[in-house]
């Protein structure tokens, strides 16, 4: 089959290259219209009972995650003079297109009573001129009186203060937050500069706005920084400036195609996706090395283009199709999970990878066709001389030492088991934002004085119309609600019981002793007040249904992580909400970003360990393919189930979280370490059909050969995943670490405990057998090709020596 794939892709290379151009205009039009995601990664299905329950929440009382904070903590913005200019703050953000409404300090407003209407109106506190400290001072004075503000917009005990600002959603999940986030910033910086005062800003539109922005200069930052890596790599090893330029080029097309499979699927860029272009650069120059190599080694045995190319194209064509494709079904494997982040990220390198594949097999044998022959210069990366010596010691290593080399295993092994035993599956809502940034700073601000920013909901169902307005009712909700005012990690709640208490306030001419919840003999006139708002009345309408059976509790806890969220919400709120309502016809549901985000969390470490165990099963199934032979199928896979076991174990010992992004790189890694593995046992097997089943020359002779290739590719994929690390986000910086660390680790398993346990358990009897791991090309030159080569153009040491 091999063969007419090579000579279909010399006969019309011109068609197939003008062909990859055609497509890749095509997609390079819709990469143009690529877009950023603003939206809050969803984790949790959109048919999840708990989600759709969200969803109808939102609908009914508006969005629990639209809210962005401006905090202040300085004694000076109560002098008049300062105290006016964050008035004009005020108005000036207000104005900002997209955003709904600003609730600040200047701009409270007091409920009075209304008797001649008997109802209930609101005023401002604070007149349009004020023109005397004095008169700030009295009006401050009123306003310590307003217990539904103290705790809420004002700290009482230090007198940091909030500026809140209500997003449209429609403003806050599309580009225009941009803006929108800008022109905060810049009128925030203005009153900055003109009163001397530091404001913090936190709120999680802000934060996904500052961090979608980050990942699209990250992504930029990151495939030009792997393409010059990869690149100078590259160059170092084949001396060719042209040679990495139509590389580059080549898997330029493939980051194009990226760009338009996003928008063809209706994708947008994330925090993940954002990371397959820099992949691809990375996986396309391990490509173009192989394939390189092999034109360059055919050449010079038969000095003729044309044939050496068919011969890459043959010989190569299948090792590099299986390669690449168990790296993308470590990719693939995310469609069996039911988080919508996933399986964007997951198809789209999938296709791309098998993608770059077909490019990379018609391109670079047809560019080079057009190329000058390459010279002496080029072929000196054939002679390996500084990984002689490595392998020579590895290879006795392994006939001489192999019961070390299982002593070692095994330690490792139960090693990696304990420090598996310390892993813990946490992570933050704001996981990704940079530690030392001023996000994160600004988030401790509102956590210290404010207990936090990340939304928690309550819904109450009284279970019949008007129940809200019941006083027993409003009595049960009191009580859930002083409990959780109890909670140092929750903020005061919010919600209709404050605005019946301020209506008690403001019933008795704003007295603060009577901020609370009317008896029975006062609701029959207080209530009445309550009964006369109108349903559509702004301040109710987002606490209240209309039929006033429902009603919101809303409140702000702190960032305090998965696991103590989850014990605090299932373990301590939740019980005590069921103990207090038991015996009601009272129902209660604990809802919001918060909730969902918990949930999302476990939700997405079990699909990501179903998508490991499936890509494990699949590549299982692949190995069979290729050996048909249970005993080397075990013995391909233990290398590599070492490797990622000893990351695991490290990941325990270091403390470093299993989340989405340590998570991940299991599925990915283990599909891109078996390559390895492939590769060895491809040559081993030419050996033992060459060598009459001789196992150990076969093992030595592999281990000298294909040990090379394991090395430089290697070098190449650590290169290309450990500048991750340079990430300003957390969970970037991981991905990174652990994908090179895994790679590094695989290298060394695959080199001496692969071979090793050849060499004890295999009895393959001598067989002519075809299968199909016969048909591979391992990828470098073997003993009977340096006897081919031009001796007197390149000098190939004996290996006998430290070098081949």
């Amino acid at each position: 089959m091999w063969d007419k794939i090579a000579a279909f892709i010399i006969r019309f290379r011109i068609l197939l290259i003008v062909l990859i151009g055609l497509v890749t205009v095509v997609m390079g039009y819709y990469a143009s219209k690529v877009e950023m995601s603003y939206d809050l990664a969803r984790t949790v299905p959109a048919d999840d009972p708990e989600m759709v329950f969200l969803q109808q929440f939102k609908k009914q009382f508006g969005e629990d995650a639209n809210i962005i904070g401006i905090g202040v903590k300085d004694s000076s913005i109560y002098s008049i003079k300062n105290f006016n200019r964050f008035r004009d703050l005020n108005n000036i953000i207000k104005n900002i297109k997209g955003v709904n409404n600003v609730l600040s300090l200047p701009e409270v407003k007091i409920i009075y009573k209304d008797t001649a209407n008997r109802k209930f109106k609101l005023e401002p506190l604070f007149p349009k001129e004020i023109y005397s400290q004095k008169h700030l001072d009295s009006l401050l004075g009123e306003l310590g009186k307003q217990k539904f503000y103290m705790g809420q917009l004002v700290n009482s005990h230090n007198g940091a203060t909030l500026m809140l600002i209500s997003v449209q959603k429609e403003v806050m999940n599309s580009a225009k937050r941009i803006e929108l986030t800008q022109q905060l910033v810049e009128a925030g910086n203005a009153f900055t500069k003109f009163t001397n005062i530091q404001l913090h800003y936190a709120g999680l539109p802000f934060i996904r706005t500052v961090m979608a922005t980050k990942v699209r200069e990250e992504m930029q930052f990151f495939l030009y920084l792997s393409a010059l890596v990869t690149g100078l790599i590259m160059f170092f090893f084949f001396r060719s400036v042209r040679a990495v330029l139509f590389s580059m080029i080549i898997i330029g097309i493939v980051v194009v195609w990226v760009m338009g499979t996003l928008t063809l699927f209706g994708f947008k860029i994330t925090l993940l996706s954002g990371l397959i272009p820099p992949v691809i650069v990375t996986i396309g120059i391990t490509n173009a090395i192989y394939l390189l190599n092999k034109y360059h080694l055919e050449f010079y045995k038969c000095k003729s283009k044309p044939e050496a190319i068919a011969i890459v194209v043959k010989k190569m064509g299948l090792a590099m199709f299986l390669t690449n494709l168990t790296v993308a079904i470590g990719f693939l494997t995310l469609l069996s999970t039911d988080i919508l982040l996933l399986r964007e990220f997951g198809i789209v390198a999938g296709i791309n990878i098998m993608a770059l594949f077909i490019v990379s097999l018609i391109m670079i044998p047809a560019v080079f066709s057009w190329l000058p022959e390459p010279k002496p210069k080029h072929l000196r990366h054939l002679d390996f001389k500084i990984l002689g010596g490595f392998l020579h010691l590895t290879d006795l290593t392994v006939h001489r030492h192999r019961i070390s080399i299982y002593v070692a295993s095994i330690a490792l092994t139960v090693l990696a088991v304990l420090g598996m035993t310390q892993l813990k599956s946490v992570t933050f809502m704001v996981d990704d934002v940079p530690e030392k940034s001023g996000i994160r700073k600004d988030l401790k601000f509102f956590e210290t004085n404010f207990s936090g920013i990340m939304p928690l909901e309550v819904e109450v169902n009284m279970g019949k119309r008007r129940g809200v307005l019941n006083v027993t009712n409003l009595q049960k909700v009191n009580e859930f609600e002083s409990f959780i005012d109890s909670l140092p990690q929750v903020s005061r709640p919010i919600s209709i019981i404050s605005l019946v208490k301020a209506s008690k306030q403001a019933y008795y001419g704003n007295d603060s002793s009577k901020y609370e919840l009317p008896t029975k003999p006062e609701s029959a006139f207080i209530l009445r007040y309550m009964k006369g708002q109108s349903e559509s009345t702004g301040l109710l309408k987002s606490f209240v249904d209309s039929t006033y059976t429902r009603m919101r509790i809303s409140m702000q806890m702190a960032d305090i992580g998965s696991i103590k969220m989850d014990s605090l919400v299932h373990q301590v709120i939740e019980p005590r909400m069921h103990n207090i309502f038991e015996g009601t016809k009272i129902t209660t549901s604990v809802t919001g970003t918060t909730k969902l985000f918990i949930k999302g969390n476990k939700f997405l470490i079990a699909n990501l360990q179903e998508s490991l165990l499936l890509a494990f099963i699949l590549i299982t199934f692949s190995m069979a393919l290729l050996f048909a032979n249970v005993r080397m199928i075990v013995i391909s896979l233990v290398p590599n189930l070492l490797a990622l076991m000893i990351t695991a174990g490290l990941m325990g010992y270091f403390g470093i979280p299993l989340k989405a992004s340590t998570a991940l790189i299991f599925s990915i890694t283990f599909g891109i370490s078996v390559d390895n593995s492939i590769r060895f046992l491809a040559k081993y097997r030419q050996e033992q059909l060459v060598n009459g089943f001789f196992v150990p020359l076969s093992v030595s002779e592999s281990i000298m050969e294909t040990g090379k290739s394991i090395i430089y590719t290697s070098i190449v994929l650590f290169a290309g995943f450990i500048i991750f690390a340079f990430s300003s986000f957390g969970g970037t910086i991981a991905l990174g670490i652990l994908t090179s660390t895994t790679l590094v680790i695989s290298m060394f398993t695959n080199l001496i405990l692969l071979p090793a346990l050849i060499l004890t358990f295999d009895k393959t009897k001598p067989t002519q057998n075809k299968l199909w791991i016969d048909e591979l090309e391992p990828g470098f030159r073997t003993e009977r090709d340096d006897e081919e080569i031009d001796l007197s153009k390149i000098k190939i040491h004996d290996r006998a020596g430290s070098a081949e």
